[in-house]
């Protein structure tokens, strides 16, 4: 008679942490999602150890530099004028303000600082005045990241010369369920300024967004498509669905945290050398289930009260969490 613990080993098909991501089909990563829970959490924790400190997380701090007022109409997102939501517009910031805002973040142990503009794609003259921003923030000894919306070819050089060490623009979903979120842009318009920021020689940071009513298999979609970039994004943040009223996903089914996990750890044995962030949702996380995740590969983490207009856990508690854990900053 076959015991479960010779089915369980049996089931686990995934690769061996050399394969390259290009080899991964939509099925390797269908049959991941399937594995029993603590045979795919192991296997995710032992491709982190092999390529990180596994008690390390990396802290980023996010700043919206200017807020609301976006053309797109996301379905997740409280920024669009499309959508009746509660944020009002407000001008990009001045350079003083941001440079308060990142000299704070540094101070309360954040490494990398990011700035985020609600804009499809910025103006050259919009652009000016963010290259001051991360001229500044890197002054300070930070690394810097900015998500502005698509850009063109000059424009992420223009960033890169001025410094700016990672872009972040996501896929948010598998190509198969983009079109039910956002109508106004297309995946290849994201593909194109990946591109862009990829030649430019600036770091990719790119991920998604679940918890929107999608399906496994979709989930296992964006997973695969992040995988395929060459090379995957040194950064990978995974969003959880923050719903708010007046956006057209608020409502949505809530999913199973433990699917949440599942999504990390098939990031991590997927794209082992990236750092897999936990980003928009944490407020909401119990700290078992950071602690789940940080056990399946996360090692990153958005850091500070605020993500762009959406509520993030308190520094103390975080700082609380890490010391439970014995985590450190790095």
């Amino acid at each position: 008679m076959t015991t479960h613990s010779t089915v369980s080993a049996s089931l686990v098909t995934a690769p061996p942490i050399t394969k390259k991501t290009t080899q991964w089909s939509l099925a390797d990563i269908e049959a991941l999602f399937q594995l029993p829970f603590i045979d795919l959490v192991w296997q995710a924790q032992s491709v982190h150890r092999a390529h990180f400190d596994p008690n390390g997380i990396q802290l980023s701090t996010l700043l919206s530099v200017k807020t609301g007022g976006c053309p797109e109409d996301c379905g997740y997102c409280p920024q669009s004028l499309r959508h009746p939501t509660a944020v009002a517009e407000q001008a990009l910031m001045p350079v003083e303000d941001v440079i308060a805002a990142a000299q704070a973040a540094k101070a309360a142990g954040a490494s990398r600082f990011c700035m985020g503009a609600a804009w499809r794609s910025p103006k050259d003259r919009d652009l000016d005045k963010v290259l001051d921003m991360v001229i500044a923030v890197r002054s300070l000894g930070l690394e810097t990241c900015a998500t502005l919306g698509m850009l063109k070819p000059h424009q992420a050089e223009r960033l890169k010369a001025a410094g700016l060490d990672y872009y972040n623009h996501n896929l948010d979903s598998s190509r198969e369920f983009y079109g039910d979120i956002i109508h106004t842009r297309e995946f290849q318009d994201r593909l194109d300024t990946l591109d862009a920021v990829r030649d430019s020689g600036m770091k990719v940071c790119c991920g998604g967004i679940i918890g929107m009513g999608e399906t496994r298999r979709m989930r296992a979609g964006l997973l695969w498509e992040l995988a395929q970039l060459d090379p995957a994004p040194e950064s990978v943040p995974i969003n959880l669905l923050v719903q708010v009223e007046g956006t057209p996903l608020h409502g949505t089914e809530a999913l199973d945290p433990l699917e949440f996990v599942r999504t990390i750890a098939c990031a991590r044995i997927l794209m082992p050398t990236s750092r897999v962030r936990l980003s928009a949702g944490r407020e909401s996380f119990s700290d078992e289930l950071q602690t789940l995740c940080f056990m399946a590969g996360a090692n990153s983490i958005f850091y500070g009260e605020r993500l762009l207009t959406t509520g993030n856990p308190e520094v103390d508690r975080d700082q609380r969490l890490f010391q439970r854990l014995g985590l450190h900053a790095e």
